[in-house]
């Protein structure tokens, strides 16, 4: 039996142990793909730091790309009714789930579903062992939505689609921004950066971006962002001002959350004008706990929405977005740094340390 390697996470904070699992053939319903590139998202670091719970040993990694070894029966179009073959090049839905659930038949929201399983956070000790992006072959599963990639598109532009794109996605909908919208992005990592160029595809007339990281600023720029704020030089107080003055004439429509900071909440309800609309898509670790006067919500009308996964949709329209717009923001470039899998804790400690915006991990630069 053929066997590949993986990057074990054994335990939050120690370095990954790289270890053989048996590639065993495919059975109905599931396809092997061998990883051409994997990403580095933020929630993979506080898997690894300890702040957010994480099957151990696993294998981290879902912003997935890679090619087609094997297709099992059953298995003959991607989601969009595209005939699927050996060689080709695919991304999948981060999440998968195999069975029957309320949450997707009557409500609409198959992310939600009560056993759903992710990729990059399962038992890599278990049959079929290879379920994340860190490794040299990947398992895709029954009940996952797979999505053929064009040629044109780049392995760096395609492989944060199934994560952070169509996640983007997914938030700047229940946003609701519509054509000449103010809007605030609170964080400007790879979410946010999507969310600005997603918000001025838009419509909206005023984008502004707000973060600490003074690469960020400038970047963002490039990707949407009409004015951009230093929160790290600048008081809350004074933040809070200068989005006001510029979201005539009462207050940004929408503010988005994508840094993962409690704290920013209730200076970005304060950003809002009367009806506005709060999403929060970053907090995705317990504990987020934080103090805001509900009053407000009340009396000014602010809506406030949390956002986590996706519907399968939003991924079809994460890649739709990037085909139609790859000329207009420079999507490549938010993937730049590349590492080969032996290299992974030197990618995580860049990655963790915001030295890299987004780094990525191609198993063949091991070779």
């Amino acid at each position: 039996m053929r066997t590949a390697t993986a990057a074990v996470y054994e335990a939050p904070n120690t370095p990954f142990v790289f270890k053989e699992f048996p590639l065993r053939p495919v059975k109905r319903g599931e396809v092997l793909v061998r990883v051409t590139m994997s990403t580095i998202c933020r929630s993979d670091i506080h898997s690894y730091e300890g702040r957010r719970p994480n099957p151990c040993p696993g294998i981290l990694g879902h912003e997935i790309i890679g090619i087609i070894e094997e297709i099992g029966d059953g298995i003959d179009k991607d989601m969009r009714g595209d005939r699927l073959e050996v060689g080709d090049r695919i991304t999948w839905s981060e999440y998968f789930f195999d069975g029957q659930c309320y949450y997707r038949e009557i409500l609409d929201m198959p992310q939600k579903c009560h056993g759903v399983r992710k990729y990059g956070h399962d038992l890599a000790a278990e049959d079929p062992h290879f379920l994340g992006g860190f490794a040299e072959y990947c398992y895709i599963l029954p009940g996952t939505w797979i999505l053929k990639l064009p040629s044109e598109l780049s392995d760096e532009e395609a492989t944060p689609l199934n994560c952070g794109v169509a996640t983007m996605v997914s938030v700047t909908e229940a946003a609701a921004i519509e054509m000449g919208d103010a809007v605030v992005i609170q964080g400007l990592g790879l979410l946010g950066l999507y969310g600005a160029a997603m918000a001025k595809a838009r419509g909206a007339r005023c984008v502004i971006g707000l973060d600490a990281v003074p690469s960020r600023l400038e970047t963002a720029k490039k990707f949407g962002a009409d004015h951009v704020i230093d929160i790290g030089r600048t008081s809350a107080k004074a933040i809070i001002d200068e989005v006001r003055g510029l979201c005539r004439p009462d207050g940004a429509d929408a503010v988005i959350e994508v840094c993962g900071v409690p704290d920013v909440i209730p200076q970005g309800l304060q950003m809002l004008r009367t009806g506005g609309r709060y999403v929060l898509g970053g907090l995705v670790n317990p504990h987020a706990d934080v103090t805001i006067d509900a009053n407000m919500l009340v009396k000014r009308w602010i809506t406030m929405r949390g956002i986590h996964n996706y519907h399968p949709r939003h991924l079809i329209q994460a890649l739709d977005f990037v085909m139609a717009n790859r000329g207009r923001f420079p999507f490549k470039d938010i993937v730049d740094s590349k590492f080969a899998l032996k290299d992974l804790d030197a990618a995580f400690k860049k990655a963790s340390e915001r030295s890299v915006l987004r780094a990525a991990i191609v198993p063949a630069l091991a070779e």
